[in-house]
């Protein structure tokens, strides 16, 4: 691709901020060249789009132009891009179906055009949720890939309805401000409900809402918001890009969701699927035009072979136009914040990531495995969506760790803000299923959780909705298992795998959230060590409801030990909120003794120290600290009110700095630690 941006040397390329990249890390030199071609096809694209009548404003708004465009005398014009097609004309409610009465003419580069006038009266003729459907070459049924709304017909199959409602809903709320400390409560509207059921998205907007706000999170992450026909892909096999999905009810009540997330302080993510798209005909984008390409690439490099999906054409200039006004669509129609791009490693290499061990040497990321097309894709998507909204926050799912990923595309970046933290969630997942306490490496669990590059912000979590799934367990299932269903009750007799599991469901939350990155994620109901892993209804478990759901009542009872938890996350988040850590900084770790079982790190002026021993506690341990001081315990996971056995609790004692160096640190003091306990300490 990048041969046909630019005819420069791509060292004679400019880029404003490169020195700033090398001075962070100077192992990136050797790759500077290709560094600069890269940045030089961006630079090429960006130029030639700006160039375009109307520029890249007008081209990241497609949406104004393709599918039905309503005019105020009441007609229509209806344009569509498909270069493979011969003939299309359209039927719907409007025309009575008559498949022969409104052929679209054909234009040049593959577009298609079709006016339809008003009517008599003056009215629009495409009413609002009237059916319509495009039939191309006369024998193919397909719904616009630009359709704001599409719903079920006809059994599974969905079909577009024209969404004009009479009274649309306008926003009252402004967007909040971009959180320095950005703390993700990861959620399903679907699945959010204690019902056997799809959740609504006034559901969700009431009676959840309110929940993630109080626990402390001041950032919701959507998923399986674009239009999904199996609703068992957890939306990502997306079928309509542009249309929310009419199972959670309709846009108007998706933008009252927005609006009240908003008006209560949260900052609203979208997962975006831009990686793949699934391979429906009848009501997706495959084949869209009649032939194998359109929107994908042709042949292998076109299909996914272990997702089944279709795979975007980057270098094709409508699908650019496509997905760059699908993200612009979302930002300023639905007033979402920001983005979780899903599948960047799949995006990024030809391989797609399969069979990728990615050992972080750089060769792996600046030689003839990267596409350079779709990297080229994601700088363009991140620079365009802070560019219309500088509060915009950009995650990329990418495993690889590609460097500068998380750096603005003007310094030879990608332009994110973050990257998800994804080897510490299969980290602890490994250590549960193979490892006992006892044989567990601080220094390895340490390394895990700090492994990431200097200035480029990470997400770090101990679980996400993929640990989440039928296949695997959460880390309480883990930790638990069967005896969540029989001694999770304050009255049951006291139970050492519950109490192990309380514990160390605590520490492992705690220690990821404050050393493991710089924004933190948690996945919808994990928060209270949800029992259960998630399943949704498919012909594999009779269409059943059971795992699909979240059950709220068992956190809400009071003689339940769920609300442990519960409450555990939620002072974390609070006491997080007050002292910033994940805006500071990263850690420094001045203990991981493998024999004790104890880490020790500072950040943002406080001290965590963590005893991960099955059994032995220590008296009077040094730990080092930098500042002296008294110290208070402000947060302990032994606490009663947590479900701990009260050995230490926050109204103790303050303990006193020594002035004995430790540890490289410039001062030290004493502290009673418990087995299995962290403590968080504050600086009088």
């Amino acid at each position: 691709m990048g041969g046909n941006y630019s005819a420069m040397d791509p060292m004679d390329v400019p880029v404003p901020d490169l020195p700033k990249l090398f001075e962070r890390d100077s192992y990136l030199k050797p790759y500077e060249r290709e560094i600069r071609r890269r940045y030089a096809c961006f630079k090429d694209l960006w130029n030639r789009m700006e160039s375009w009548e109307g520029g890249i404003e007008a081209f990241t708004q497609g949406y104004k132009y393709y599918g039905p465009q309503f005019h105020q005398d009441g007609s229509v014009t209806w344009r569509e891009w498909a270069p493979g097609a011969y003939y299309m004309h359209l039927q719907g409610d409007f025309n009575g179906w008559n498949s022969k009465s409104h052929p679209f003419k054909k234009l040049e580069y593959g577009k298609w055009e079709l006016h339809i006038p008003a009517n008599a009266d003056g009215s629009c003729p495409l009413k609002h949720d009237s059916r319509v459907q495009i039939i191309v070459n006369e024998n193919l049924y397909r719904v616009s890939p630009w359709a704001s709304f599409v719903k079920p017909f006809e059994g599974f199959t969905y079909q577009q309805f024209i969404y004009k409602p009479d009274n649309p809903y306008k926003f009252k709320h402004p967007k909040v401000v971009r959180p320095k400390s950005l703390r993700i409560y990861e959620c399903h509207v679907g699945i959010a409900t204690p019902e056997g059921k799809v959740g609504t998205y006034n559901e969700f907007r009431d009676n959840v809402l309110p929940r993630i706000k109080k626990q402390g999170y001041n950032a919701i992450q959507l998923m399986a918001i674009m239009e999904h026909a199996y609703y068992a892909s957890f939306g990502y096999q997306v079928t309509s890009f542009f249309a929310a999905s009419s199972r959670y009810g309709t846009p108007c009540e998706l933008k009252q969701l927005v609006d009240k997330a908003h008006e209560i302080g949260l900052y609203v993510l979208l997962d975006v699927v831009h990686s793949h798209a699934s391979k429906n005909t009848l009501d997706g984008l495959n084949e869209f035009d009649g032939t194998n390409s359109c929107y994908f690439h042709d042949g292998p490099r076109g299909t996914h072979s272990l997702w089944d999906s279709r795979l975007f054409n980057y270098s094709e200039t409508e699908v650019l136009r496509f997905l760059l006004s699908n993200l612009r669509w979302y930002q300023e129609e639905y007033q979402f914040d920001g983005f979780r791009f899903d599948g960047v490693t799949s995006m990024l290499y030809h391989s797609r990531g399969i069979g990728e061990g990615f050992s972080g040497h750089y060769d792996e990321y600046y030689g003839l495995n990267v596409d350079t097309e779709a990297l080229i894709y994601l700088m363009l998507a991140n620079e365009i969506t802070h560019n219309i909204d500088s509060r915009a926050i950009t995650i990329a799912e990418d495993v690889s760790g590609m460097p500068a990923t998380c750096r603005p595309v003007n310094e030879g970046g990608s332009g994110f803000d973050y990257r998800l933290g994804m080897a510490i969630p299969d980290m602890w997942i490994k250590l549960l299923k193979e490892e006992r306490d006892e044989d567990w490496k601080m220094g390895h669990i340490v390394h895990t959780l700090t492994n990431r590059r200097w200035k480029e912000g990470t997400v770090a979590y101990a679980e996400s909705h993929d640990q989440a799934l039928v296949g695997d367990k959460t880390i309480a299932f883990w930790l638990m298992d069967a005896a969540m269903y029989t001694h999770m009750s304050i009255l049951s007799e006291p139970n050492s795998v519950i109490e192990r599991g309380l514990a160390l469901h605590c520490m492992i939350r705690l220690i990821t959230h404050a050393l493991g990155g710089e924004a933190y994620l948690n996945f919808i109901g994990n928060e209270f060590g949800h029992p259960e892993w998630l399943d949704f209804p498919r012909a594999g478990n009779n269409s059943s409801y059971h795992y699909a759901r979240r059950q709220w009542n068992l956190v809400d009872d009071e003689l339940l030990k769920y609300k442990f938890l519960n409450e555990f996350d939620r002072d974390m988040n609070h006491l997080e909120e007050k002292y910033g850590w994940l805006a500071s900084d990263p850690a420094y770790v001045s203990c991981k003794h493998e024999g004790d079982k104890v880490v020790a790190f500072e950040r943002a002026g406080l001290l965590f120290v963590f005893n991960f021993h099955p059994y032995q506690s220590f008296t009077d341990y040094r730990v080092g600290v930098n500042d002296p001081g008294n110290y208070k315990a402000v947060l302990c996971s032994d606490s009663k009110k947590y479900g701990g056995f009260g050995r230490v609790e926050t109204d103790g004692e303050s303990h006193h700095t020594q002035g004995q160096p430790w540890s490289n640190r410039n001062d030290s003091l004493q502290v009673y630690i418990p087995c299995r306990t962290a403590i968080v300490f504050a600086r009088n």
